[in-house]
């Protein structure tokens, strides 16, 4: 007798359908084929294990299980539940009639229990383009499977409830979340706010520009000056997730398998602080099961890496091509995914090694040369994508001790929407751009052209600064992001003058200030 069962396997961001054949013949043989790795071999074990704890049996006889299509590997053990429906439908335990309308995923427990699996999200989204009536995923997948509409999805908690379910002894109901709903009630509720920052008005400020302009940004600044307390609270002035934007991070967090049992679609901007010892394949994605990386989970949102130096240089230097194409490309011998990482780089590091440098309170015992090693840790091609550099210092007691708070998230937020609303307006007609962060030359010409007091302000600034050349774009995006915040159709030499202060690191004269 031959069964069909229907399931997918996740490449990179998409599902590929996977038919499962199942043919029964005389003999005691398994004979399995389609690519399939360990993990799905060992499934024979599990389900054998899972039949006989919930009253079935294995059939004695020469089973031959077949993954279509057989040229694409197949990994992981949510293949359990399917050869195990399959099995039972072909000994006749299990109507078969219904099989042909459902997609099915799911890890088997000894006992039966069905265990959550990565990628509910997209095989859901896979199983209603493919027409299927629905798809049956574990209980603890059941809220983001169900962020698809027009399926019908149930999550079942055994293997047991599932026979019921083909054989009509039970009635179970489709899960149905109020997507929109949910999504608009928990996308303003943040546990950091800026209310809760005493002083620091010029880096508040700088980060208000990053955010208003999707600008990367570092802060310099001794320890303890509040640079990692200030990043933390950057989400909560970002302009809130799209429904597009929102579906397309939580495909990325179902895949990589970092999605809670409770969470339905991500509402807020990510936010990933990988550690400094962080290894290259970590950081992009990849691995012998393709994963996406850190960049890839900071996407729509934030990554922020603190004390930059510390980082290992050939992993910082992978950062480089992502920030600029926004897409991360992962080819090996065996397979090739494509990530989206679109994300604002925030990044945090000390003046010098010891820290102090610049510092009102400290006095700072590094060299000029021990310095300039120092900053030289970071290459030119990475800080050139870096648009503002900010010095932060520590804040005086006077300002600490002060009880009123000061500017809450989400006043600071509403700029931040209308700064935006007025790039979206700007950029309409270009294809992939959607703040000035994203500018090409052309359109900083077209867009952020200074009159001719801004151009003679900014030659002064390069000649007595020592900026480099790469500052000179920089200084206009920012500028024009001032702009918008100011509500200025054009960029007047006020903004510019901001925008130049915002570029402490490209000043020739950093290795020797206050010496």
């Amino acid at each position: 007798m031959l069964v069909k069962t229907y399931s997918a396997a996740v490449m990179g961001l998409e599902a590929i359908a996977v038919t499962i054949e199942i043919s029964m013949t005389r003999g005691a043989m398994l004979h399995l084929s389609g690519l399939a790795d360990t993990s799905v071999r060992e499934s024979y074990d599990r389900i054998k294990a899972a039949l006989y704890n919930n009253g079935y049996k294995m059939p004695v006889a020469d089973l031959t299980i077949n993954l279509s299509p057989a040229d694409i590997k197949k990994e992981g053990s949510g293949y359990d539940l399917p050869l195990a429906v399959g099995i039972l439908a072909s000994i006749e335990n299990l109507k078969s009639d219904r099989l042909k309308d459902y997609m099915l995923v799911g890890e088997l427990g000894l006992d039966g229990r069905l265990q959550p699996v990565r990628g509910a999200l997209p095989i859901a989204i896979k199983a209603r383009a493919d027409k299927y009536k629905g798809l049956i995923v574990p209980k603890q997948n059941i809220r983001e499977a169900a962020v698809v509409n027009n399926l019908e999805v149930y999550g079942m908690e055994s293997l047991v409830d599932v026979i019921h379910f083909f054989n009509g002894t039970k009635t179970f109901e489709p899960t149905v979340v109020d997507t929109r709903r949910e999504f608009y009630e928990q996308q303003s509720n943040f546990d950091l706010d800026f209310a809760d920052v005493r002083g620091q008005e010029t880096v508040k400020r700088a980060l208000e520009v990053a955010a208003a302009g999707g600008h990367n940004l570092i802060m310099i600044g001794p320890p303890g000056s509040g640079k990692s307390m200030m990043a933390k609270r950057l989400p909560s002035i970002l302009p809130p997730l799209t429904l597009g934007e929102s579906l397309e991070t939580t495909q990325i967090h179902s895949v990589a398998g970092k999605l809670s049992k409770d969470t339905s679609l991500i509402s807020q901007r990510p936010f990933r602080s990988p550690h400094h010892s962080i290894t290259q394949v970590a950081l992009v994605g990849g691995g012998t099961n393709p994963q996406p990386g850190e960049i890839s989970l900071a996407h729509n949102g934030v990554l922020f890496c603190d004390e930059l130096p510390e980082f290992s240089r050939n992993v910082l230097e992978v950062m480089r091509q992502p920030l600029e194409d926004r897409r991360i490309n992962i080819s090996r011998a065996k397979y090739s995914v494509d990530y989206p990482c679109s994300f604002m780089f925030v990044a945090s590091m000390n003046p010098c090694p010891c820290g102090y440098y610049n510092d009102p309170t400290h006095t700072c015992v590094c060299s000029p040369g021990q310095i300039q090693r120092y900053m030289n840790k970071i290459s030119g091609p990475l800080l050139d994508r870096i648009d503002i550099q900010v010095e932060i210092t520590p804040v005086p007691f006077r300002d600490i001790s002060k009880y009123s708070q000061g500017e809450p998230s989400a006043v600071i937020r509403e700029r931040v929407i209308a700064a935006r609303r007025i790039q979206e307006e700007r950029f309409k007609g270009f294809k992939g751009i959607y703040c000035n962060a994203q500018m090409t030359e052309r359109m900083i010409h077209q867009f952020a052209e200074p009159d001719e007091a801004g151009i003679e302000l900014l030659r002064t600034a390069m000649e007595r600064m020592s900026l480099s050349a790469r500052a000179y774009n920089r200084i206009l995006k920012v500028a024009r992001t001032i702009a918008d915040l100011d509500g200025s159709g054009r960029v007047l030499p006020h903004h510019l003058a901001e925008a130049i202060n915002y570029r402490n690191l490209d000043r020739g004269d950093w290795a020797e200030r206050g010496i």
